[in-house]
């Protein structure tokens, strides 16, 4: 506990303030907040390992990708995010859908069965993105934009050099496929 006294000494009010307590108590933040920040550090290195929850962006697998989309001549790798609808949709591959233009920045199409869920608010849609938007419209994305609406990830085109001019503005067909 801090203490002040007071030394009245012709007429001059002098205080002096005993501040070792203090000084203990700063030195006690001190450490606390170094060892809060390396705990938290740490919390954060091992939440990336771990599956994300459904309020995170699923990961994308940075192996060899195993599945490919055509569209006309043009072929695209694809890499896969680790959800189980990615997993539930490369299982009904090879799969072609003819999918129809939605506000010049993306192709959907529903697919023959539902997939399951587990959506997210990426916050931003970036070229070459594949979502599931419900549980069976499948979306291609071919340009970057915010969105506020929710997806569960499919996966992304690796390479997507010239993806908005192979797909253009009309119908497309795209033949989804494994290697």
């Amino acid at each position: 506990m801090n203490k002040i006294f007071h030394i009245n000494t012709d007429n001059l009010n002098t205080s002096l303030l005993i501040a070792g307590h203090q000084k203990v108590q700063n030195l006690k933040q001190i450490c606390l907040s170094l060892l809060l920040l390396l705990t938290l550090g740490n919390g954060h290195a091992e939440q990336s390992t771990t599956k994300p929850a459904s309020t995170q962006q699923a990961s994308i697998k940075s192996e060899k990708p195993h599945t490919w989309i055509t569209i006309g001549e043009h072929g695209f790798a694809v890499a896969l995010a680790d959800t189980d609808a990615a997993r539930e949709f490369t299982a009904m591959l090879p799969l072609t859908l003819d999918m129809t233009d939605l506000n010049n920045n993306e192709k959907e199409a529903d697919l023959p069965k539902a997939l399951t869920t587990d959506t997210y608010r990426p916050g931003t849609i970036n070229n070459g993105d594949i979502m599931l938007w419900g549980s069976r419209t499948l979306v291609v994305f071919y340009k970057t934009f915010n969105t506020s609406y929710s997806y569960t990830r499919i996966g992304h085109i690796e390479d997507n050099t010239n993806l908005s001019a192979i797909l253009g503005t009309s119908e497309t067909r795209i033949t989804f496929s494994k290697n």
